[in-house]
């Protein structure tokens, strides 16, 4: 069997042959071959998805179709970091993680290549112990959070303060920060925190199992602890989040993406074409499902009943827009991000939009063979929907009419 990290020829004849023949008619003399891709199942939209696809076989299924006997090697990741060192060493054809870790690896130049959203519209929440004292962000002035440092957690953060105290800057409001590697660690504010900032699906573990509380979420609306200037309780707008670049989709703009290598995209061709199409079908599949049998899908990572694995369902940008193609929206993610990096001084200047829509430039037309592929969904008047309830533009295979930024 070929392993595509370490033997790369044989899958290049693979897909020269394949390509000669009709798409759904390329079973014969299959090219045995071995694809690793790393997920992130304790994240959000992601989970459900991929977990369809190895339950179903989709992707063995469509590769089957274009010439191969292909073995998925699917890795489970508990954040991005060890997946992140896990590809750039080459031991992983496809990974999925989120803005912070893509910006600094098209800061360094790695030759990664973007391919589809895994997920996105993740709600950040700012967490607190049931009996807090703290009912706003202006309250945690002086305290001590808890975050993913250099992550989208801290990022998410870092915005919030920005549009709603005035600094994204931490120190600005004398709030000292502790590194939290795992959002389970998060999600129980260890002894020494006074809040952390959690994603949904571990808060809303937390929730039902300590009693843990939120006052504010990324996407601009109060939460059940919540006190203070918008009134109290939980879904009250807070009008600051209007000035963000990033409204409406919130304070942050998160969208985690697809990623693979640029040796991939040149060699096997048809099964990044087939590992798209698989996902699209998953998704469409999931689609037609009840929100809580979606989340019963991974009831092992997230442990939540139904009824809570729901909600994490309703939030992701997947399931509103029941398509994976990326835009210039979810691409512009990429671009803010960085600026807000250099301002944290993760990075040393923002990039340049130019490097961001290279790094479609080689899976443009890919995307586009499997968007077609997969019966043009959603109509070209989809993408730039005026309605929208989430930041959208011309899909990627269009990037050329891209608006300038900078």
């Amino acid at each position: 069997m070929t392993k595509l990290v370490i033997d790369r020829r044989a899958a290049a004849a693979g897909v020269a042959a394949a390509i000669a023949a009709p798409f759904v008619a390329r079973a014969q003399a299959r090219k045995a071959v071995k694809i690793s891709i790393g997920r992130q199942p304790w994240a959000a939209g992601n989970s459900p998805l991929t977990q369809y696809m190895i339950n179903e076989k989709l992707f063995e299924k469509v590769a089957a179709g274009v010439g191969y006997d292909l073995t998925a090697d699917w890795r489970d990741y508990p954040s991005a970091i060890p997946m992140v060192e896990a590809f750039v060493s080459g031991n992983l054809d496809f990974g999925m993680w989120g803005n912070t870790p893509i910006v600094r690896l098209i800061a360094q130049n790695q030759p990664i290549q973007l391919l589809s959203v895994g997920e996105g519209h993740l709600r950040f929440v700012i967490s607190v112990r049931k009996d807090s004292p703290i009912r706003n962000l202006a309250d945690l002035k002086g305290k001590t959070v808890g975050a993913l440092l250099g992550g989208d957690p801290y990022n998410a953060f870092s915005q919030m303060l920005q549009f709603e105290l005035g600094n994204g800057d931490p120190r600005a409001h004398n709030i000292t920060m502790i590194n939290t590697p795992t959002q389970a660690q998060a999600a129980t504010i260890p002894s020494g925190m006074d809040a952390a900032v959690v994603i949904y699906p571990a808060y809303l573990q937390a929730n039902a199992a300590i009693g843990a509380t939120a006052i504010v979420n990324s996407f601009g609306y109060t939460e059940e602890h919540y006190d203070g200037p918008a009134g109290k309780g939980a879904g009250k707008l807070l009008e600051s989040v209007k000035k963000a670049p990033f409204y409406p989709d919130g304070y942050y703009l998160h969208r985690s993406f697809w990623i693979t290598h640029q040796r991939v995209v040149r060699d096997a061709r048809d099964l990044v074409v087939a590992f798209l199409i698989a996902q699209q079908q998953a998704l469409a599949a999931l689609a037609g499902m009840e929100k809580g049998a979606v989340s019963a899908l991974v009831k092992k990572y997230w442990e939540l009943p139904p009824e809570l694995g729901a909600k994490v369902v309703d939030d992701e940008v997947l399931f509103k827009r029941g398509w994976i193609w990326p835009t210039e929206g979810d691409a512009a993610a990429i671009l803010e991000i960085s600026k807000y990096m250099v301002a944290g001084k993760i990075i040393e200047k923002p990039l340049e939009w130019s490097k961001v829509k290279a790094a479609y430039g080689a899976t443009a037309p890919l995307l586009k063979e499997a968007y077609e592929k997969s019966g043009a969904t959603p109509s070209a008047a989809a993408f730039t929907a005026k309605d929208a309830a989430d930041l959208r533009g011309l899909p990627a295979w269009q990037s050329d009419k891209w608006t300038e930024r900078s």
